[in-house]
């Protein structure tokens, strides 16, 4: 489920960000009631979006939140070689979003953290992987 494609569904009436964000919070909670083994959420920004989003998830539910981050410098220089990019690659629109973030980091209850500066495609998907596979070992040794 990725935020941006929720968003893209309403555009270019989309009212605002808010709007996408408390749709992907009910389609997240519908997958996540549906019997899916495995529902994967982007695009949640913030602790408290976070906050909202987990509590779609049926009691019990086994949850992870993965943080991915990069410098500013790393970021700016991926989101100038993306020409499927748009406000995002304005300097100054992105490194605003860079100081909020940094600020943002510091208050999420994460799971995991990839450092994507340094990490492969490869590495992060394992990392995660192993990071599922530990907290369903983790819910079945509990019920």
């Amino acid at each position: 489920m990725e935020l941006d494609q929720i968003a893209a569904m309403a555009l270019p009436s989309l009212p605002d960000w808010e709007t996408a964000h408390r749709i992907t919070e009910v389609v997240t909670g519908e997958w996540a009631r549906s019997g899916l083994t495995c529902v994967i959420t982007e695009g949640t920004q913030s602790r408290d979006k976070i906050k909202r989003l987990l509590r779609q998830a049926p009691p019990g539910t086994p949850a992870l939140t993965v943080v991915t981050t990069a410098p500013f410098a790393v970021a700016f220089s991926r989101a100038q070689a993306d020409r499927t990019r748009g406000v995002s690659r304005e300097h100054d629109f992105l490194h605003a979003v860079y100081e909020r973030w940094a600020k943002e980091l510091t208050q999420i209850d994460w799971d995991v953290l990839l450092d994507t500066s340094f990490l492969t495609i490869d590495e992060s998907v394992e990392t995660i992987l192993e990071a599922i596979d530990g907290a369903r070992r983790e819910h079945h040794r509990c019920h």
